[in-house]
């Protein structure tokens, strides 16, 4: 049990993201590749005499600092107040798990100040991300987000991000997706010698959910075009259900040449680099 508790909450990324079905209830199944940057936000977490909210940093504008608010939900299932403060470096509504990640690192945190090691009921009910997110690792994504097993010895990925400002609302990605049984990753995962042979992998591998986020928002094609254009780059792709897309590079000093160069031409999105495990 701690006073205050401060805990990183890491970026989201679906290397692959293959829509392999859907139930009656509408819930799309997936079978997704999942890995974490180290770029992330940032949560801060207190004992309070009543629950509250500050969101700050560059992120910041128009994220809710109220019960709205994935933080204040996870917060809210230990039924104790305390006082929060979410410093956002990741844009929202974006495929990487901003608000899924947010809500792991709150719990996390909450864990550590009350001691409460199991988690409360109702995690469940945050989203189907927040899963993966409280595991921080590697991870093979299945069902409906709520299979999670974990990829031990991943090869380290080096990336470049980038999100134009635009938010695609996830149900209308999956709305717009013409094709619900598609073909799932190999049911055995290779023992990948090195980043080369993963990224050569991932060449095999899809987003199904970037041609109707395309539709959606057709500056994710220019994303994609000019990720593609940088020197050095060897896959680019849309994470989740966009519009944050990644190129991968066999060498971090690569990944931010990269960004430097893009962020420079492209000075309205956001452009980080990143290493993925």
């Amino acid at each position: 049990m701690v006073p205050f508790a401060k805990v990183f909450a890491p970026a989201k990324v679906n290397l692959t993201l293959h829509v392999t079905g859907q139930r009656k209830d509408g819930y799309h199944l997936l079978d997704s590749l999942v890995v974490f940057a180290d770029v992330g936000d940032r949560v801060a977490v207190q004992p309070a005499d009543a629950m509250s909210l500050d969101v700050t940093g560059p992120q910041a504008a128009g994220v809710p600092t109220d019960d709205t608010n994935l933080v204040w939900k996870a917060a809210a299932l230990f039924e104790q107040p305390v006082a929060i403060t979410l410093s956002k470096h990741l844009p929202a509504a974006a495929g990487i798990g901003g608000g899924s990640s947010d809500a792991a690192a709150t719990l996390l945190a909450l864990s550590d100040i009350t001691g409460e090691r199991r988690l409360p009921e109702g995690v469940a009910d945050l989203g189907a991300d927040v899963r993966v997110c409280l595991m921080r690792q590697a991870a093979l994504m299945s069902g409906i987000g709520e299979v999670v097993v974990p990829v031990p010895h991943l090869p380290p990925l080096h990336a470049v991000l980038a999100n134009p400002g635009v938010e695609v609302p996830t149900p209308t990605v999956f709305k717009a997706l013409d094709r619900k049984q598609n073909k799932p990753m190999p049911a055995k995962l290779p023992r990948w010698q090195g980043t080369r042979a993963l990224i050569d992998w991932l060449g095999a591998q899809r987003n199904d959910l970037e041609a109707p986020a395309i539709g959606a928002a057709p500056v994710i094609a220019d994303v994609l075009e000019a990720l593609s254009g940088l020197s050095g780059a060897r896959l680019t792709r849309m994470s989740g259900s966009g519009a944050t897309c990644f190129a991968l590079f066999d060498t971090r000093d690569g990944a931010d040449i990269a960004a430097a160069a893009l962020a420079q031409d492209h000075p309205g999105w956001w452009v980080a680099p990143a290493t993925l495990t």
